[in-house]
């Protein structure tokens, strides 16, 4: 008898955690990746990855994409919102493990992740409706094409951004060579090539973000601009302004990089990457030696092809930055660097990635122009 009253309390408990589990996997389920509503006359693009810091998916690229094109044309949707759960950040960046291990099996994923990654960036760069990103929290790489090409980036005291690519055998794509060479002077090469984090509103002062709103305003601001009836850009404007003068936080700190720029322009004007750290190392300063060191951590043949998708990204479009970085996205696909930076900074965690070639001198011209050769029919067209 008792073994009876065992068993069957044992398969009460089985079946209890069965429906636990599937219980779960209902309410993942409910719980959609990227959430895409009309609130009035606005659409509004909210990424819901909390846990993952919102990082973008190939799913969420997919759904955003056809939304966005949708509204585009849509007599009922006068303007497109665009931000992330959570509080802590609009989208720390793409889904950068998922295209690891498909570059490692040879999964296409790999190449159509950037793919359609980029015909989003070039959609929300095209967009004919005022497009507003709210980039509260971290934004980082995939974070900040789904922001950066749009008419209005709002910052927060909480907006994180930085590119920081070179630590991970990648370089500053989703159109970050139209973006960063367009920063005065060469704030965008510095950015680009050291990963620089700029905070709340350094973001704007830096020309990222194009307004900046304290955080708890944004609620306010998002019900008085989804309340516009049919608004022009310079609507949009007028209601980001009005908030931006009530936002004295942080007003009276200047630019971190205030008593830096000149440095800047100086050290990082220069025909090489190998120029850049002689002038580095020959200034002496403490800000030129720590610049220099955290370049010597980056992957040297990244910080050679960013250096040249900067420069040539500076007379391109962002139709043409994006075709010229898909190249480079599938070259780094094809190295090792990408796979070993992820190993070392996402996955282990030690910190120590082994660079192949290791050093700046040994990445050849040659190989660094091949990764920007076309691809002929598989080239990214837009």
């Amino acid at each position: 008898m008792s073994s009876m009253v065992f068993t069957s309390a044992y398969r009460l408990k089985s079946l209890c955690r069965l429906q636990r589990i599937q219980g779960h996997m209902m309410s993942s389920r409910a719980e959609p990746d990227v959430l895409l509503e009309k609130v009035g006359r606005a659409g509004v693009i909210t990424m819901n990855r909390p846990k993952v810091l919102n990082a973008l998916n190939m799913n969420m690229i997919r759904q955003i994409y056809p939304q966005l094109k949708k509204w585009e044309t849509d007599n009922e949707t006068d303007l497109v919102i665009i931000k992330g759960t959570g509080g802590k950040a609009f989208c720390a960046g793409g889904d950068i493990r998922a295209v690891t291990e498909a570059g490692k099996a040879g999964d296409s994923l790999a190449q159509d992740f950037f793919h359609d990654e980029y015909i989003l960036n070039n959609a929300i760069g095209k967009c004919r409706k005022p497009y507003i990103a709210i980039i509260d929290g971290i934004t980082m790489g995939g974070g900040v094409g789904l922001s950066v090409h749009g008419r209005f980036r709002v910052a927060t005291e909480k907006t994180l951004f930085a590119m920081p690519e070179t630590a991970i055998g990648l370089f500053p794509d989703v159109g970050g060579g139209h973006f960063l060479p367009r920063l005065r002077g060469k704030l965008g090469m510095f950015l680009a090539l050291t990963g620089f984090r700029l905070k709340g509103r350094d973001v704007q002062r830096a020309g990222v973000a194009t307004h900046f709103v304290e955080s708890k305003k944004i609620p306010d601001l998002e019900k008085e601009l989804v309340d516009l009836k049919s608004p022009s850009d310079a609507d949009v404007s007028r209601v980001l302004v009005s908030y931006q003068n009530q936002s004295s936080l942080e007003s009276d700190k200047p630019f971190v990089l205030d008593k830096h720029i000149s440095d800047i322009d100086r050290l990082f004007s220069s025909s090489s990457v190998e120029g850049i750290m002689q002038n580095l190392k020959a200034d002496g300063s403490e800000f030129a030696k720590k610049q220099a060191e955290i370049l010597s951590k980056m992957s040297p043949t990244s910080l050679k092809i960013t250096y040249k998708q900067l420069q040539a990204g500076a007379s391109l479009s962002l139709q043409d930055v994006l075709v010229m970085e898909y190249r480079l996205s599938q070259a780094c696909m094809r190295g090792c660097d990408f796979y070993e930076g992820v190993r070392a900074v996402l996955v282990d965690k030690d910190q120590n990635p082994k660079w192949n070639p290791s050093k700046l001198e040994e990445v050849s011209d040659k190989s660094i122009d091949e990764c920007f050769s076309p691809l002929g029919e598989k080239d990214l067209t837009l």
